[in-house]
């Protein structure tokens, strides 16, 4: 009949076949996985900065439009204290820059 040595041998590389194809079916069906989260995790970043991105328009439209309905609503009167404020702040630092521009290079 049959020699126990060639049965012993197709046993043996009958197994290594099942194990090889448990391998390789276990193998594509973690890298299919890896896969699938690693797109759902670039979804949900590109999600996420659509949704900071259009927050951030939003505040910022809110902010440009209290600063200009602010400005309006307050009156010509305090827009012109502010620039003169502005003005002389302006004439101190240069009178300050100049003072330490002439002590620094006494001529």
């Amino acid at each position: 009949m049959s020699n126990p040595l060639v049965h012993a041998f197709f046993v043996g590389r009958a197994i290594a076949e099942v194990v090889n194809e448990q391998i390789e079916r276990t193998a594509t069906d973690w890298l299919s996985e890896l896969g699938k989260f690693d797109a759902e995790q670039r979804e949900n970043l590109r999600q996420l900065v659509e949704e900071a991105l259009a927050r951030a328009q939003q505040a910022e439209a809110a902010a440009t439009n209290g600063r200009t309905s602010s400005s309006r609503a307050s009156g010509g009167d305090d827009v012109q204290a502010e620039l003169d404020d502005l003005r002389a702040e302006i004439a101190r630092l240069r009178s300050e820059i100049k003072q330490y521009r002439s002590e620094a290079n006494p001529s």
